[in-house]
């Protein structure tokens, strides 16, 4: 997982110190630990971040996430930027699917999409009880249990990457190490060496 992706689309610390909800973490959000970007710190951002993503109808999630990162020892810009993915453009899909996922689980009628759409809002959310509750709860812990994984897995494929291709470029270009050479490497090295040129 390249640093340089993850650091252009985060929010910086001084923005995090702008939102009013998270004032009263004071000097502990801004802990050294919850912003460095490694490994650990990002996988556990992404499971905290998208666990928080789906509580229910809520103007906490930032808060949420923020005090779970403190908690987890992740990174809070991570954290806090993937709740945002719950805003008021995509609450009503993510709300949707998030009830089906309930009516599913617990073997009740659902509502159609437009029936949902004209109905939902905050202050109704709750009035769908146990369907959108259970549906939530149930993508909370997916969420959290696939983002954790897969940025563990993600990551450690890109350092594996990085490391083939830094041995890539030391092997000197002789037909012998060329031969065997499996084609995708072949590819690489020659990338590699086209990339030195320019």
């Amino acid at each position: 997982m390249p640093k340089k992706i993850l650091k252009r689309y985060m929010p910086d610390r001084q923005r995090i110190r702008e939102i009013k909800s998270l004032e009263f973490l004071g000097e502990r959000l801004h802990a050294p630990n919850l912003w460095h970007l490694n490994r650990r710190s990002v996988s556990r951002a992404f499971a905290v971040g998208l666990w928080a993503m789906y509580t229910p109808p809520l103007p906490w999630q930032m808060v949420i996430a923020a005090i779970l990162s403190i908690y987890f020892d992740a990174n809070v810009p991570v954290a806090v930027a993937l709740v945002w993915i719950t805003n008021p453009l995509t609450w009503v899909p993510m709300y949707y699917f998030a009830y089906l996922v309930g009516t599913w689980v617990l073997g009740l009628d659902s509502f159609t999409f437009t029936e949902f759409s004209a109905f939902f809002s905050i202050e109704t959310a709750w009035s769908l009880g146990a369907p959108l509750l259970v549906g939530c709860f149930t993508l909370m812990n997916l969420g959290a249990v696939l983002g954790y994984f897969s940025i563990r897995w993600l990551w450690r494929r890109s350092v594996r990457q990085h490391w083939e291709f830094r041995k890539l470029r030391s092997k000197p270009l002789n037909s012998h190490y060329l031969v065997n050479l499996s084609c995708r490497a072949y590819w690489k090295l020659l990338h590699l060496h086209h990339a030195d040129k320019l």
